[in-house]
């Protein structure tokens, strides 16, 4: 069975502990259940199977009929913690747990470069604003950002920007873009991706009557769609991205770097489902 640490799921983590003991001997789900403390013979299997939660109590007990002991068992905690977090902030810090306690015993789990990348508008938009300014001091670049960054925060950044493999240093003060992009797992990166959202919207609402109009654009449509409507649409604004992608790759000599939002989300309830009937 493969450790632990190589999880980043729960109840697969528990599912497969119970399949690996049953294909090495007897054993059953009530036995399980005896084990960490059920009277219900079936309860771990509902667990497994997502028709049920591990309360925090039960943790310990649970992690002790499976032999976990140690790190093992505190990684374990975290594991249902993330499992059963409701709110972002909750499920950061328990992924950035697991990814502690993995390094310090030579495991990789999630890719904590997805976080740091995505906390800030500064890092995005430092690692397309350094390559524009070949020799610029932290203090330069800091000064073209249109919201405020402090040159000890750029030269932060670069560094960062530099170790993670975001950028390339080319000489002294010289940066160019790798082709790396943010990776992390799939767990963690909608996490990041969504603080990140939040913050450029909240640029996007100061850049209303912060600019003029010949410097930005703003657009919307307010409009009635079914779920197929939706996915129509929003294939269609994937397509969109791409295509701005696209169109900025293909010129060399940059002078300004923008930010495009896309954002697309309900207005009101769907009148045909229960709750109205």
């Amino acid at each position: 069975m493969k450790s632990i640490l190589e999880y980043k799921d729960y109840h697969l983590f528990m599912q497969d502990y119970y399949d690996y003991r049953k294909s090495h001997g007897a054993f059953s789900w009530r036995e399980f259940c005896k084990l960490a403390g059920f009277s219900s013979p079936n309860f771990l299997k509902l667990v497994c199977m997502g028709q049920s939660k591990l309360s925090m109590v039960k943790i310990e007990p649970v992690a002790k009929a499976m032999g976990l002991v140690g790190y093992e068992s505190e990684y374990f905690r975290q594991l249902v913690i993330f499992g059963n977090a409701t709110k972002d902030s909750v499920k950061k810090d328990a992924i950035l747990n697991m990814e502690k306690i993995a390094r310090e015993h030579k495991a990789r789990v999630v890719d904590s470069d997805a976080f740091q990348y995505y906390e800030s508008w500064k890092y995005p938009v430092i690692r397309e604003l350094a390559p524009m300014m070949p020799g610029a001091r932290p203090r330069d670049i800091a000064e073209e950002c249109k919201e405020y960054v402090s040159a000890e925060e750029v030269r932060d950044i670069l560094a960062f920007l530099v170790k993670a493999g975001f950028l390339q240093k080319d000489g002294e003060k010289i940066y160019s873009q790798t082709e790396k992009t943010v990776i992390a797992s799939k767990e963690s990166l909608p996490i990041a991706i969504r603080a990140m959202h939040k913050e450029m919207g909240n640029m996007a609402v100061r850049a209303v009557d912060r600019y003029n109009a010949n410097e930005r654009f703003f657009t919307g449509a307010t409009l009635g769609i079914c779920r197929e409507a939706y996915e129509r649409i929003i294939g269609e604004v994937s397509d969109c991205c791409r295509k701005v992608v696209d169109i900025a790759n293909e010129y060399k000599d940059l002078d300004q770097v923008y930010r495009i939002n896309f954002q697309f989300f309900p207005c009101s309830d769907n009148v045909k489902e229960e709750h109205h009937a």
